[in-house]
């Protein structure tokens, strides 16, 4: 399923850093290093979600992470570049459907502007590939 439209919004960006995602107790504090990463300027991926079930932390790996993290990270991401405006329903659908036809898993975080979406390390070429397949179109590809 192509994407919705042929928009520069829509191309997608490979992104050029190792990728983790990682699940933690509800209760759990949060890393302090993980918390100054969030306002030390740094311009690489950093999603943290809390619900009363879990906490996901999911990004681009950097030194002083800690190390239990490390093997989580065997992720890259794909962005789409965005913004993309809030009536454009879909997206996501139509990104993974051609990913979910070569079984490749997904994990998905989202921001006001677009929507990243990480795949295992070892499926990146693959889902490049198939995207470009589908029609989806890489402004940028790091693979």
């Amino acid at each position: 399923m192509a994407p919705p439209v042929n928009r520069s919004s829509l191309h997608l960006h490979v992104l050029p850093d190792l990728c983790f995602v990682v699940q933690m107790d509800p209760t759990d504090a949060i890393p302090p290093m993980i918390v100054d990463s969030l306002s030390n300027n740094s311009s690489k991926l950093l999603s943290i979600t809390r619900t009363s079930e879990e906490i996901s932390i999911a990004g681009a790996w950097q030194e002083g992470y800690p190390e239990k993290f490390k093997p989580g990270c065997t992720w890259r991401c794909i962005k789409i570049v965005g913004p993309m405006d809030f009536g454009l329903v879909g997206v996501i659908a139509q990104f993974t459907e051609p990913l979910k036809a070569i079984g490749c898993p997904v994990f998905v975080t989202s921001t006001w502007n677009t929507d990243y979406i990480m795949v295992p390390k070892e499926k990146l070429s693959k889902a490049v590939e198939t995207l470009k397949t589908d029609g989806w179109v890489f402004a940028y590809s790091l693979t």
